[in-house]
């Protein structure tokens, strides 16, 4: 593999009339291309933070996000984020949500007619194009944002917690979904989550920050290939491993 995004030394305080709160404090990671790296930790350690920084939504304090070798200013199509609450528009059906990206660039209509074909069918929505939002279950929205960020065709996806409104066996029919689009695209995913047994079963590695100000604590890689058996010893064991990890943060508080 390629590396293809590094975080230099990262530093961001945010500052509220006299009071600064450093939220992330030299983190330092390199991704590689095709990855999907989970980065957990503590509430308030900086996941989001970080995702945003890749994103060039938060400009680093100290430091510097450097994507495909160009260092990250603001926001660009390279990059697309899926949100926990869908951000979708509800006035517009399953199609026109996925296509309005490709719409602002102006693609020919016929050439984004079947951009979206392709990508409602990479997340299972095939029969859905013409519903609309309000028709549509908690994880059927979720996968319209997930095809709404594909089907630009970024690089890079940043996944800010995005099954964390489902219920549990909604959750996990999202995640083996993702597993399976991982399977038909070459993009890399950073994936934001507090559950430790998301992270072991999707990811190749997983970032572990320490309590607030954020700072790696450990990475993990994960040898196992996809699909995993959430019941089997290895992933029993990672997990356990990293929930010990995440424990001794909590009582460091």
């Amino acid at each position: 593999m390629t590396e293809y995004i590094r975080l230099n030394n990262i530093r961001k305080v945010f500052k509220k009339d006299d009071r600064e709160t450093v939220a992330v404090d030299d983190v330092s990671f390199t991704i590689e291309k095709g990855e999907l790296i989970s980065i957990l930790g503590p509430s308030g350690c900086g996941k989001t933070t970080v995702l945003r920084m890749i994103a060039g939504l938060v400009e680093p304090t100290d430091g510097e996000v450097i994507v495909d070798g160009v260092s990250v200013r603001e926001p660009g199509p390279d990059r697309g984020m899926v949100f926990q609450d869908f951000a979708l528009f509800p006035w517009r059906s399953v199609r026109k949500n996925v296509e309005f990206g490709l719409e602002i660039s102006k693609m020919p209509k016929n050439e984004r007619k079947e951009r979206v074909d392709r990508y409602l069918e990479i997340v299972g929505l095939t029969d859905f194009a013409d519903a609309r939002v309000h028709e549509l279950s908690g994880g059927m929205k979720q996968r319209v944002g997930i095809a709404r960020a594909m089907v630009n065709a970024p690089k890079v996806i940043l996944m800010d917690e995005p099954f964390g409104a489902l219920d549990a066996q909604t959750r996990n029919i999202m995640q083996a979904g993702l597993v399976e689009m991982l399977g038909k695209t070459d993009q890399t995913i950073v994936f934001v989550t507090h559950s430790v047994d998301e992270a072991v079963f999707l990811s190749d590695r997983i970032v572990i920050l320490t309590k607030r100000p954020g700072n790696i604590k450990e990475i993990v890689s994960i040898e196992t290939p996809r699909p995993r058996d959430r019941s089997s010893a290895e992933f029993t064991a990672l997990r356990k491993r990293i929930h010990t990890q995440l424990e001794k943060e909590d009582v460091m508080k």
